[in-house]
């Protein structure tokens, strides 16, 4: 059921972005298996993307995964408190990744709510990147494995939606990247309570 490892070498990042919404995320963090299926992604466009980690193919010890063959994890920390999970795409040495934005949470939600102090089911139990990363136990140890290992990995169970319930939007926090924080990088699934504000 996990995805094929040639869905993750498609060079159109967007494309793949789109892909993933309903797509199954897991997690098996110490034995203990959590997830849900995607609502909410975000496409970083390798080195002509301003936005993104890699633009003007800057390579550091924390980018360095991004240049990998499409199909592991790039995990980072974000304001030395959010560590959120990337889907790095396309070839060796094109470094496009797609940011995990959301998740509709379905199996070991008692587990998320240990994970994220919580003690009822509610929106931002996994909205938002770093409620993501938080929820299913994602961590920098993480950073670099393959989407085909036993501890991290995603499936497709057959759920999908038409262009008509995806919305495609300007990505969030970017306003750095100048006018590539107005590209339409950022897709959702319309409706769906688990989806960023103010786009539920």
């Amino acid at each position: 059921m996990k995805l094929p490892e040639s869905f993750y070498l498609n060079n159109n990042v967007t494309e793949v972005a789109r892909k993933l919404l309903g797509k199954y995320l897991f997690t098996c963090i110490e034995g203990a298996i959590t997830g849900g299926y995607i609502v909410e992604t975000e496409a970083y466009n390798g080195i002509i993307d301003k936005a993104s980690h890699a633009y003007g193919n800057r390579q550091t010890a924390r980018t360095q995964t991004m240049f990998a063959k499409g199909g592991v994890a790039y995990v980072y920390l974000c304001y030395g408190i959010h560590e959120m999970l990337n889907v790095v795409t396309s070839v060796e040495g094109q470094p496009h990744a797609v940011l995990i934005r959301a998740v509709n949470p379905t199996v070991g939600i008692e587990e998320m709510l240990y994970r994220r102090n919580m003690t009822v089911v509610k929106p931002n139990i996994t909205a938002g990147p770093g409620s993501v990363g938080k929820a299913l136990g994602i961590s920098r140890k993480l950073n670099c494995i393959s989407f085909q290992s036993n501890e991290l990995w995603i499936e497709d169970q057959g759920l999908s939606f038409t262009d008509d319930e995806i919305a495609a939007v300007p990505r969030i926090g970017v306003a750095y990247a100048a006018e590539d924080a107005l590209l339409p990088y950022r897709f959702y699934v319309k409706g769906n309570v688990y989806v960023s504000k103010p786009n539920r």
